[in-house]
């Protein structure tokens, strides 16, 4: 179905088989983004389950009680270079992502229509 990704790689850590969860054009504008950087794309979360998303939060971990990974528009991107993170950033975006995440060790993004659109965030 999709060139670059597995629904397994979606997965939440807590319930295999949960990436059939993802939301498909989220996966299609994905797939679509990996195509055009050029570079792998590591999932380091996908789809959460509420059980996982309160444990994240209990382990002290920055997360939105409405977080988009909740409901299969979300994914984390690891990332530890300026060059693929520049690549990643500029192919999520001619893919059509409006909502991006920077980390030091991820890129997140989203296509969660209810929230704001057109925006782009550091974690500290």
């Amino acid at each position: 179905m999709w060139t670059h990704f597995k629904l397994h790689e979606f997965d939440s850590p807590d319930q295999p088989g949960s990436g059939a969860r993802m939301d498909k054009e989220f996966l299609d504008m994905l797939d679509a983004a990996r195509s055009i950087a050029g570079v792998p794309f590591q999932i380091t979360s996908g789809y959460r389950t509420p059980a996982h998303h309160k444990a994240l939060k209990a382990q002290g971990k920055k997360t939105s009680d409405n977080s988009s990974h909740l409901i299969g528009k979300a994914a984390d991107i690891a990332c530890r270079h300026s060059s693929s993170r520049f690549r990643i950033v500029a192919a999520l975006i001619a893919a059509g992502f409006t909502r991006i995440g920077i980390g030091t060790t991820f890129i997140h993004v989203d296509n969660d229509s209810v929230k704001t659109p057109g925006v782009a965030w550091l974690y500290g």
